[in-house]
């Protein structure tokens, strides 16, 4: 038992006096291999050619403020009195929720700039996106953040997981060390399931629209459930977290679009037809 194993170093390496963190190129990595998946999609889909690094160029930047902003808000108490610290993100501060609202954001103003389907593009973007998700949450393994609350060795050692993922999930908390849950590993175990999932849809050719739709549900569920393990969460009021209010919405709105699409609209067009 290594109670004294040295935690990772956040710095995967350094070129004079520049640190290139291990957190920057998992996120890099999720979002090469996204790009990798969606567009050979779109390539077999017979979309135009290049759109999803178009898509990008605008999505990666405006997600990431989106998040900071997000995350912002609902720390507002402490950035109001310390104005200077809400563009310092290298200090870390950014939620997924923030960043999927202006992916989606800058996706419906894509397509309509481009005339091209809203709901076919995210479609193919859906499984990239939990594929990010995914990889994201082992550069809060790295940092020892986003973790649950304190458990004992012995539990740790009880889900089968290895040496170096259980002494990593031993953190200095206020002065004290302790084991603590792997919060990120449950929720990118979840997120590696939705990934099959949804490449699976795509084999059933739904309606169009509903791979997308699936995405935000099935992560939403992890999401709620991990969140409550969480002891860093974002605060909507004393007891309810805003990921959990936020995830609960999330899954209302889906499954009602989905209902709303089949039924009210009539909506008969298929994943894989090639109009647009």
């Amino acid at each position: 038992m290594l109670l004294t194993a040295q935690p990772i170093d956040p710095v995967a390496f350094s070129i004079g006096p520049l640190s290139v963190a291990w957190y920057g190129l998992i996120i890099g990595t999720g979002i090469v291999l996204g790009y990798l998946l969606a567009n050979r999609e779109a390539d077999r889909l017979g979309m135009p050619k290049d759109m999803f690094a178009d898509l990008l160029i605008w999505a990666v930047p405006i997600a990431i403020i989106s998040a900071r902003i997000y995350y912002v808000i609902f720390q507002w108490d402490y950035y109001s009195q310390n104005p200077g610290e809400i563009v310092a993100i290298w200090n870390g501060g950014i939620a997924i929720h923030g960043a999927l609202i202006g992916s989606v954001a800058t996706g419906v103003v894509f397509a309509k700039m481009r005339k091209l389907s809203f709901w076919k593009i995210v479609d193919i973007a859906a499984p990239s996106i939990i594929l990010g998700q995914m990889l994201g949450r082992w550069g809060n393994f790295i940092n020892q953040e986003a973790h649950g609350g304190e458990v004992s060795r012995s539990f740790l050692e009880g889900l089968f997981i290895p040496d170096w993922i259980i002494n990593q999930m031993y953190i200095e908390v206020n002065g004290s060390f302790a084991y603590y849950h792997p919060t990120f590993l449950y929720e990118s175990v979840w997120n590696f399931a939705g990934l099959i999932l949804l490449l699976l849809l795509r084999k059933v050719n739904p309606v169009r629209g509903e791979i997308f739709l699936s995405y935000v549900i099935w992560y939403s569920v992890g999401r709620a459930f991990v969140e409550g393990l969480r002891t860093d969460s974002l605060m909507l009021t004393e007891t309810i977290r805003v990921a959990q209010a936020i995830s609960i919405l999330l899954v209302i709105v889906a499954i009602a679009l989905i209902l709303y699409r089949r039924f009210g609209q009539g909506i008969t067009t298929r994943y894989a037809d090639k109009r647009n």
